[in-house]
């Protein structure tokens, strides 16, 4: 709702401002090319999103997938000591972890939907346990070894190196996600004295 209002107010302000200045055909030009920007820059990332779904779908058939959840599943099991007990729970969970670490965003969010319900499931809470804390924090701090949705828009801007961002992605990742399961295990012991 706030969000609207401010997107409301921004285009009004920016029509008023516009007509006051004498400059209401450069806005509409603006809006014109702005929108065909966005529009061009949709279908790019499309077609990445598309073929990055299809390299983790030929992933799963082949069963590497499994493999690399199956890398996971210690460290995991460790972190999620409650999904460790239900097998659809930690596939889900090692699909989402598997998912971001390739940069797809798109195929981690189903998993990680079906993760936050079975650890919900799991917990018995009415309220946000403390490992769907946890899940919310990894998923928005994810460890990515293939940055593929920043590479398509470095791309689609026309960068000749795309992937040429990866040991600073890795790092930043890797500090972030560390730094997010610190802070959730520090708050979780505010929480639970």
């Amino acid at each position: 709702m706030l969000f609207n209002l401010v997107i409301v107010l921004m285009v009004v302000f920016s029509l008023v401002f516009g007509a006051l200045s004498g400059n209401l055909t450069v806005l509409s030009a603006a809006a014109v090319s702005g929108a065909k920007d966005a529009v061009t820059l949709s279908l790019s990332l499309c077609g990445m999103i598309c073929l990055w779904s299809g390299v983790m779908e030929l992933m799963k058939r082949s069963g590497l997938s499994e493999k690399l959840s199956r890398l996971m599943r210690p460290v995991l099991s460790r972190l999620f000591p409650s999904a460790a007990k239900d097998a659809d729970t930690m596939d889900a969970l090692s699909s989402n972890v598997s998912a971001n670490l390739l940069g797809l965003g798109n195929a981690a969010t189903p998993a990680g939907i079906k993760a936050a319900v079975g650890l919900k499931r799991l917990s018995g809470l009415s309220s946000a346990s403390d490992e769907l804390c946890l899940l919310v924090v990894m998923n928005t701090a994810s460890i990515q070894l293939l940055p593929t949705t920043v590479a398509s828009l470095r791309a689609s801007f026309g960068a000749s190196s795309p992937f040429d961002i990866l040991p600073a992605v890795w790092l930043s990742s890797l500090i972030s996600v560390t730094a997010g399961i610190l802070a959730a295990k520090l708050f979780q012991r505010f929480t639970h004295p």
